[in-house]
């Protein structure tokens, strides 16, 4: 990770498409896909976890990184269509962190 700041930036991206989804969708982008509706949106995001998966499969980590911003991307959108807000998805991360065996031993202690 960059530094500290760089994990908050999903949470200021959301903030930024709530802000925005009743803007001019002419003059902004997260406006234009959120007034689409749910339908492209989840359209989009699902054409673009295939498009990360062909840039994986083809060994292409350039591809990889730029392919999974533009997920995480629609994947706020899709999230701010559906009224999910990020800090209910790290709370879920979070409980999955030990099932998934990610958790270290100073996390566990702290959980305890």
């Amino acid at each position: 990770m960059l530094d500290e700041e760089s994990g908050r930036i999903l949470d200021r991206m959301y903030a930024a498409m709530m802000a925005r989804r009743t803007e001019d969708p002419k003059h902004n982008k997260a406006a234009s896909l959120l007034q689409r509706g749910r339908p492209k949106i989840a359209r989009k995001l699902g054409e673009n976890v295939f498009e990360t998966a062909i840039a994986a499969m083809a060994k292409d980590a350039d591809s990889v990184v730029d392919e999974s911003a533009k997920l995480l991307y629609l994947l706020l959108a899709l999230w701010a269509d559906c009224g999910v807000k990020p800090e209910e998805v790290w709370r879920k991360l979070q409980a999955r962190e030990k099932f998934a065996g990610l958790a270290g031993p100073e996390q566990d202690e702290a959980r305890e």
